[in-house]
């Protein structure tokens, strides 16, 4: 490495003489310039977006042009100087860096050997020191510097060495001279492989790591992360949890390398659900929920191409929604030019619902100032926050479309369907609201599929509401473009789980356009078989939910507000108001009374009933909803009973799944699970239908009363989930009145409140003493199983042992207050009058337990010892 010439010299002095000669070019004393940022680079399944998309811009810059960015773009260089834009990707990092041979790097070039000498570790500290800094500040000056250092076999492993040095500036001259050499491509292996990686990691671990090493430290990692494998071995180590942890350092430099870093990884599918499970979403979606802000730019951008990245994933993009972000599709400038903002009228909330004005407004004025300051004529009312935002969201957005800057202008050919950017949700709500008035179909499709995929919780359909969504999407069923229609249905859907929307939208008139889908004679048939009944099953949902029979009692504890629709009801039922409103609220509750009667028609019910027969369990619990429905308005039942309502029930109780026809393998038990709980609902709800109908003299004269009985028992013994039996019980004792009214003469009694006990009732208790918290519920469950196996029930008391009921009345035997005590003692003793339950109770552990009451002398100690002598020793 060496020459001889220099043997016998020492490295101090002749260090001292070559700094002194060269002072202008390594002077010691100058500490190495700041890494330069980084030109980001394109990524095909992402586009082009602008700071201003966040609505977080100041005022004074507002017609400026933006520079643009890449959404997805990643960052793959950390070095360079003076914060000016270097090459990103590695091809470019290749070229780029052998272009850059500056005349200057080559005065020192023949004093290189001697440096990498000095970092021998027979050297002394500080002369290693002295040689890593001189050696560092060498590298800055290009690709054909790095060359000269990496030439000497075995320097690489010195500069390693030198990372966990006492001293803090050779740490961190020994951590950007690697950050330099992992800068070029063909190095970066040579880096890995000399254990720089683990090397770096057990110095990130250390809690008083100085700011510019550890900045130095993850810059290296950051151009190593530029290469797929090397970005796995990143990902895989326990590197991961201190970049996260980086995340929150004090230093904006540690940060944005530490999203560099990150970014670079998430390129990688398969490291996705390591990062997520390291905790990356909440911390990055933290920067961009903050707003943009100048001096974060570049972590900003870091954290918004990593997000991009993992909301490619269904379930990962349902975490950063929660964390407040939403994804909004790329629609291209030129779609934003049909926007025409209502300046002129006055204004009203985002949702529609009209300010009130003052009499200010009214009054006559000599200039009309009162027409042009429209804001000042507002009442002085509170606003809460929800609107507030909405507000603020709708400006800004508008705003930005006004002005041009709301997206950069690309070309057809640069956008594709699947380009999306993150916004928080004021301004993403407010965005997607703002796409549902244009006139591009492609956007207001997908601006509706979005609303739909983000209202995933209570907060992002109330943000929808207050953004005016509900307002913008009912109008568009009506569209003529089948896809926007079914998109608007989706959203709609999702928006109505909330009980305020539910009535917001019914209110919103969307029921005509609904029934109208649904009993179209002219609706393709792929509508109601699209995608495993997508498209129905939506439509089917939002006016099952708008139509649930149990709404109105719902409504009676809920006490929100929905938007004056709930307002316009209440007065509607009390027209003697004092303020004078009762005549159109009452105008407003007949247009939803006529809207509901619309349900009524032939053509609905048809179409409701076929469902029943050919539709998948999930169709079948909705059809049998909106049937209940009109059963319930309907009291002469002609429209039912016109279309042969007995064939869809038959359909809906005669399911494979319910015969047991299915193979029992036990590869398969999860997905015959699955089936079962889907047959379960549509069983319930049908039985639900049945209970109802049998209320009506007309029906009870046509049905077949022993056929569905006989239905009925089969489905109570089946293996459907306990909870989807109860309404199948009600049902099956309700036919068992009428077919003992209809036929009295039989000679045996019905069976039916024998099985419903032994299949419904007490396996209902049993799992009531298993699962409740509550000590009444379970003190409740135990009295009521002692009184069914006191009556002496055939079978009951087997029941009851075979059915694992015998563990949680240990429990109350040992914890219980003294009437649920005694309950299960009954219980025990009844069930040890049969020998074949002795094995069954001893199991159990009871006699612990008994033998403890005994020995205290509890009130029960009789009845336990009792027990005691009955069971075997």
């Amino acid at each position: 490495m060496m020459t001889s010439a220099y043997s016998n010299i020492k490295l101090p002095y002749l260090q001292n003489a070559i700094l002194n000669i060269h002072a202008e070019v390594y002077s010691c004393s100058v500490k190495p310039t700041k890494p330069r940022r980084r030109k980001p680079r394109k990524v095909s399944s992402f586009s082009v977006f602008t700071a201003p998309q966040f609505g977080l811009f100041d005022g004074s810059n507002a017609i400026s042009k933006p520079s643009s960015y890449l959404v997805g773009t990643v960052l793959t260089k950390a070095s360079g100087d003076d914060n000016e834009a270097v090459s990103a990707t590695p091809q470019q990092l290749s070229s780029n860096s052998e272009e850059s041979n500056h005349g200057s790097s080559s005065i020192g070039e023949s004093y290189v050997p001697l440096f990498v000498r000095m970092l021998g570790l027979d050297n002394d500290p500080s002369d290693r020191e002295q040689a890593i800094v001189t050696l560092w500040q060498y590298s800055q000056e290009g690709r054909k510097c790095i060359d000269n250092i990496m030439q000497f076999q075995g320097c690489i492993n010195l500069i390693v060495n030198l990372l966990q040095s006492e001293s803090t500036s050779a740490s961190e001259a020994a951590a950007g001279l690697l950050r330099s050499i992992s800068s070029i491509n063909s190095y970066r292996d040579v880096v890995a492989e000399s254990g720089a990686i683990e090397e770096i990691t057990a110095l990130l671990r250390q809690p008083s790591l100085a700011t510019q090493v550890k900045e130095q430290s993850i810059c290296t990692l950051w151009n190593l992360s530029a290469d797929q494998k090397l970005g796995q071995k990143i990902a895989n180590s326990y590197i991961l949890p201190l970049l996260v942890k980086s995340l929150d350092d004090e230093e904006m430099n540690v940060k944005e390398a530490a999203g560099g870093v990150l970014s670079n990884l998430a390129l990688t599918h398969s490291n996705h659900s390591i990062m997520v499970e390291a905790g990356v979403i909440p911390k990055l979606a933290a920067f961009l929920t903050a707003g943009f802000k100048p001096e974060a730019k570049v972590i900003w951008k870091e954290a918004l191409n990593t997000l991009v990245e993992l909301a490619k994933n269904e379930y990962y993009r349902i975490l950063i929604i929660e964390e407040g972000l939403i994804p909004v599709p790329l629609i291209g400038a030129a779609a934003y030019k049909s926007f025409t903002p209502n300046l002129k009228s006055w204004p009203t909330f985002p949702d529609g619902t009209e300010i009130e004005r003052s009499d200010y407004y009214d009054a006559p004025s000599k200039y009309g100032a009162n027409k042009v300051l429209l804001g000042l004529s507002m009442k002085n009312k509170n606003i809460d926050e929800a609107k507030e935002k909405a507000i603020i969201g709708r400006a800004r957005q508008a705003r930005l479309a006004r002005f041009g800057l709301i997206e950069p202008k690309l070309s057809q050919a640069e956008l594709s369907n699947d380009q999306f950017i993150l916004l928080p949700w004021v301004d993403g709500a407010a965005r997607l609201v703002l796409i549902l008035g244009l006139e591009d179909e492609l956007a207001i499709k997908r601006a509706a599929e979005a609303i739909a995929n983000a209202a995933i919780n209570e907060h992002m359909r109330k943000s929808f509401k207050e953004a005016g969504a509900i307002k913008n999407l009912v109008p568009l069923l009506g569209h003529r473009n089948d896809a926007i229609k079914f998109a608007v249905i989706g959203a709609l859907e999702k928006l109505s789980i909330s009980y305020s929307n539910c009535q917001i939208i019914e209110s919103q008139g969307v029921m005509s356009p609904l029934i109208n889908i649904l009993k179209n004679s002219e609706t393709p048939e792929n509508m109601m078989e699209k995608t495993s009944h997508i498209g129905a099953m939506q439509a089917l949902n939002l006016l099952a939910r708008i139509l649930d029979p149990d709404k109105e009692m719902r409504s009676k504890f809920y006490d929100g507000p929905v938007n004056g629709f709930k307002d316009k009801l209440d007065a509607a039922r009390t027209p003697d108001s004092s303020n004078g409103s009762s005549t159109g609220s009452q105008t407003s509750l007949s247009e939803a009374n006529t809207t509901r009667q619309e349900v009524l028609d032939s053509d609905v019910a048809s179409r409701l009933v076929e469902m029943l027969k050919h539709s998948s369990p999930s169709l079948q619990t909705k059809a049998a909803s909106i049937l209940e429905y009109m059963a319930i308005i309907d009291s002469d039942m002609d429209t039912i009973m016109s279309v042969n309502i007995e064939s869809g029930l038959d359909a809906v109780f005669q399911q494979k799944i319910l015969s047991g026809s299915e193979s029992d393998d036990e590869n398969q038990q999860p997905e015959i699970y699955a089936l079962q709980i889907e047959a379960g609902m549509a069983t319930s709800a049908a039985s639900r239908l049945l209970t109802k109908l049998l209320d009506s003299d007309k029906f009870r004269s046509n049905i077949n009363s022993a056929h569905f009985t006989e239905l009925l028992r089969k489905i109570l013994k089946s293996n459907i989930p306990l909870q989807y039996k109860d309404w199948v019980a009600a049902a099956l004792v309700k036919l068992g009145y009428v077919y003992g009214e209809t036929r009295p003469n039989l000679e045996l009694e019905s069976p039916i409140p024998t099985e419903v006990t032994l299949y419904e009732t007490i396996p209902r208790l049993i799992e009531q003493l298993r699962s409740s918290f509550s000590p009444e519920a379970q003190e409740a469950a135990v009295v009521e199983l002692n009184r069914i196996i006191s009556k002496g029930v055939l079978d009951a008391a087997r029941e009851v042992a075979s059915a694992e009921g015998l563990v949680p009345l240990v429990k109350i035997i040992e914890g219980g207050n003294e009437r649920a005590v005694e309950a299960a003692l009954s219980i025990l003793y009844n069930l040890s009058m049969d020998n074949e339950n002795h094995s069954v109770i001893l199991a159990s552990g009871v006699v612990p337990a008994l033998r403890r009451i005994v020995i205290s002398e509890r009130p029960q100690w009789k009845r336990a010892l009792h027990l005691l002598r009955t069971l075997p020793s």
